[in-house]
């Protein structure tokens, strides 16, 4: 039998919190979470908070993520950052393919690609993150949606590299909109994207895979989501920005 899964919280900051109020909510987070040893907790500053962010984490239980990063690790990219830089600040997590990247930014699948192949290549952990639109929900493609973002993402990927990963599935649909998919309808989402990592990458890797739902989670419907069976944690956006949402939520996954 294997080992169950370590929970995973995540806080997505999104373009919100100046460096100094940045340093100030961490530091608020991590006297906070100190006790907090049976789920990890990561964060995701803003490019320009990072390295304070580290230095206010040091010796703590949180891990430190970046929102984004370039497929290069250097170059004439101006306005990009890369594996690297992430790690030069104290990362070790990047989340890529963020409905907003794709959405605002054009983020392709291919584009994901090599942004997970270069996170991997420079021991940083990608957060990779895949969802349908309403749209695509209500002409019932959703599982076509997630799955092919899925595969494009996940290309040429070793059995090893596959299961360093974490995948969130967050439906474009609930992301900032205060609507959230059910725990049923999550959990089938999430059995299915477990079930294509087993075709690719075998069982061993999709009964460790960690498997995120995002999309407007809150302390309200924390609990019942991450109680679901291939439901392994949460990508968390605006209720990462208040401290007592955010430290509710990893409460409710222990």
């Amino acid at each position: 039998m294997s080992a169950p899964r370590r929970k995973l919280v995540a806080g997505n900051w999104k373009l919100h919190k100046t460096v100094a109020e940045s340093v100030a909510f961490t530091r608020e987070l991590v006297g906070m979470l100190a006790g907090a040893r049976d789920t990890e907790v990561a964060v995701a500053p803003v490019f320009t908070a990072l390295r304070a962010v580290s230095d206010a984490l040091e010796a703590s239980n949180i891990r430190l993520a970046g929102q984004n990063v370039h497929w290069e690790d250097q170059g004439a990219f101006t306005g990009e950052v890369s594996a690297p830089l992430l790690r030069d600040v104290g990362c070790s997590m990047c989340i890529v393919g963020h409905s907003e990247r794709r959405q605002y930014f054009g983020e392709t699948d291919v584009g994901v690609s090599r942004k997970v192949r270069a996170l991997l290549s420079h021991g940083l952990v990608p957060i990779v993150c895949v969802g349908e639109t309403l749209e695509e929900r209500e002409a019932n493609r959703t599982t076509d949606v997630v799955l092919g973002q899925l595969d494009a993402g996940l290309e040429g990927l070793s059995d090893a590299d596959a299961a360093k990963l974490v995948i969130a599935y967050e439906p474009v649909w609930a992301i900032g909109t205060g609507r959230t998919a059910s725990p049923g309808d999550a959990q089938e989402v999430h059995a299915a994207i477990r079930g294509r990592v087993a075709e690719r990458f075998g069982a061993a890797v999709a009964n460790g895979a960690r498997i995120l739902y995002g999309g407007s989670v809150k302390p309200e419907n924390a609990h019942d989501l991450m109680a679901q069976p291939d439901i392994d944690g949460a990508l968390v956006g605006g209720a990462s920005l208040k401290a007592d949402s955010f430290v509710a939520i990893v409460a409710a996954a222990g």
